[in-house]
């Protein structure tokens, strides 16, 4: 599908294909205008048509997919969080924003532009034929109609110009960019003085009375969620792995069928001398140039000391000529074949005849040999063993995802059959209606989360159903104990409710200190304050991100300029700003700095162009998705 395309390209790192590279898997302009799937939730709406549950679990596994390509061994359970899984939504979000502005705004290109991108577009060479026409052989391969190409096609090129302009070369002009590089880089000259909440808090002891205040006046802040203490099992390749016993035959079995993959690739290390000469020259050059190999041969045999020398002086090969020769080491494969045989056919130190290749006439001398050694078979049998338990696992997890389903449904009283059965481990653990902000596996699934919460099984104490998480797991829970929601009593919350009269009390006490300062500073401007330094955007001094960025926006000509910040729990601050420093030329001549700063000129443009689409096109994330990501507010 859309991924093929997508495969052929460099992606710049794995937070961009999440975030920034659209993963499309559409199904064509008239599958846009027609999507629906009334028998999924809905999840989000653009522009009227629903994206479905179905569909978001999908463009995670896809995802998930893709990270696991380009990372292997990346821990999966980072891929099933509540914070992936809601990127993945805001990138099908993205897609199908862009997607629609594409079609409402007739940027699709018509048959023959389509044409003419496909045979101009460097990164499609690979699917073209010599002629310029699409390969339909590849893309059967691959399960795809040159139809069915052509219109995913289509899809990429007119959502491309959507953003397309924002990110051109010399999109933002070099005026605005240096405007922009002097005010990032401003350097501020700065006296503060800080009162912290903590350094306060020794100095309350807030009454019963005001405890009970607090209390009563935010109970709803003391609200306990609802939550559910449940047993859980899991079906995966691991836990059928772990039942599975392999003999010592079978291990040695294996081992010696595949022994090439438990045997280093031998490698030779070789020099040569090089004369060059074109593979199409006449007949005559060539015997010319052989016949000079051959009596540089003689040469070289009778002085083999000096073949390093006389490879730096002789040899027509610019890589390895400066270097004596010295190929470094290298595989089969590696080299021309009439040059891989001769090598491979040398014992070290031995020089060869004159090699004739496309390249012209070598003479090779072999330097070294290593690898080819087999690795013992106690060396390996560990991962042996663990590759044929997962492989005979997979084979065996139809058949054994049949009996789960079968037994937590047929059995719902109780996990202990489906757990003798299939030598299953029970797991336990508390959860609410929307996954933790640090969960993983199951416990981020919304849809196991939902299954829990359903009167079946609150009420009826009955197993969740089968719930399918893909990527061949298969999780069944049941309901221990069910805590409703409620407000606790003031005796079990005491301590916390203590804190927060205590954290109050400090801030209040720091505001109102820092306040007074900020009164006698006001009355007498000169007075010193404890602390005083540089502040700038790259150099904060540690001062809270409201502090930074109050000093860098006070207007230059009230300097100096004194104010206070109220950071809440954080405390007060007192500030003066006294003058303003010239950026850092050598900083704000650096190339790499205007670059970085076009770039965020050009990202900020797209998430406002984007922001726009948003409302134009009515985006709508419902309620019981995930949290929203932090630079993607949900609607």
């Amino acid at each position: 599908m859309f991924e093929f395309v997508r495969s052929h390209k460099r992606l710049l790192q794995f937070v961009l294909v999440i975030l920034i590279f659209p993963s499309f898997v559409f199904f064509g302009v008239q599958g846009y205008t027609s999507f629906r799937d009334e028998s999924m939730t809905a999840v989000a709406v653009v522009d009227g048509r629903e994206i479905t549950r179905g569909e978001w679990e999908q463009a995670h596994q896809r995802t998930a997919e893709r990270m696991r390509e380009q990372i292997p061994g990346l821990d999966a359970r980072l891929l099933d969080t509540p914070e992936m899984r809601r990127q993945s939504l805001d990138a099908l979000v993205r897609d199908r924003v862009l997607l629609a502005s594409a079609v409402h705004d007739h940027l699709m290109p018509g048959d023959e532009r389509l044409a003419r991108l496909f045979r101009e577009d460097a990164q499609l060479a690979g699917l073209r034929n010599a002629d310029g026409s699409v390969n339909r052989e590849l893309l059967a391969a691959r399960g795809m109609s040159s139809e069915a190409f052509a219109e995913q096609l289509r899809m990429e090129y007119g959502t491309r110009q959507v953003l397309g302009g924002l990110a051109a070369e010399g999109a933002v002009p070099k005026v605005s960019v240096r405007a922009a590089v002097d005010a990032f880089l401003q350097r501020r000259v700065v006296a503060w003085e800080r009162f912290d909440v903590t350094e306060r808090k020794a100095r309350v002891t807030p009454t019963a009375s005001e405890v009970q205040a607090h209390f009563e006046a935010n109970r709803e802040r003391f609200r306990r969620p609802e939550r559910a203490n449940i047993d859980y099992v899991v079906l995966d390749i691991d836990a059928l792995a772990r039942t599975v016993t392999v003999s010592q035959e079978d291990l040695r079995r294996y081992y010696d069928e595949n022994a090439s993959r438990f045997t280093q690739a031998e490698e030779r290390r070789a020099s040569h001398i090089l004369l060059a000469v074109d593979k199409d020259a006449p007949a005559a050059d060539r015997t010319k140039v052989r016949e000079r190999a051959t009596t540089l041969l003689a040469q070289v045999r009778t002085e083999p000391a000096r073949f390093a020398e006389i490879a730096r002086t002789v040899s027509e090969d610019p890589g390895s000529a400066p270097q004596g020769g010295d190929l470094d080491f290298f595989a089969r494969g590696a080299m021309v074949k009439p040059f891989e045989d001769a090598a491979f056919g040398m014992k070290p130190g031995e020089i060869s005849e004159v090699v004739e290749t496309d390249f012209g006439f070598h003479i090779i001398r072999l330097d070294e040999v290593r690898g080819g050694q087999r690795q013992p078979f106690e060396a390996v049998r560990e991962g042996i063993e663990a590759e044929i338990r997962r492989q005979l696992a997979q084979r065996r997890f139809a058949e054994e995802a049949e009996q789960f389903t079968n037994l937590v449904f047929e059995q719902p009283d109780s996990l202990q059959p489906v757990i003798d059965r299939l030598g299953l481990t029970k797991l336990s653990a508390t959860v609410q209606r929307t996954p933790a902000p640090d969960a993983a596996g199951p416990l981020a699934s919304p849809r196991l989360l939902e299954a829990v919460f359903a009167s079946d099984a609150v009420v009826d104490k009955r197993n969740t159903e089968a719930i399918d998480l893909g990527g061949s797991r298969l999780v069944s829970a049941r309901v221990t104990q069910h805590m409703p929601a409620r407000v606790p009593a003031l005796e079990e919350v005491l301590d916390e409710v203590r804190a927060a009269v205590v954290e109050a009390q400090a801030a209040a006490l720091a505001r109102k200190e820092g306040q007074a300062r900020l009164a006698a500073l006001k009355t007498e401007p000169g007075a010193a304050l404890p602390v005083s330094g540089e502040v700038s955007r790259l150099d904060a001094r540690d001062l809270p991100r409201r502090v930074v960025d109050a000093v860098l926006q006070t207007p230059p000509d009230a300097l100096p300029a004194v104010f206070g910040v109220d950071l809440g729990a954080q405390g007060y601050v007192v500030a003066r700003v006294e003058r303003i420093l010239p950026a850092d030329e050598a900083r704000a001549g650096d190339p790499a700095v205007a670059r970085q700063i076009a770039q965020a000129w050009t990202a900020a443009e797209s998430q406002a162009v984007l922001e726009s689409l948003r409302q134009r096109f009515k985006v709508e994330i419902k309620a019981a998705v995930a949290a929203p990501s932090q630079d993607e507010p949900a609607r």
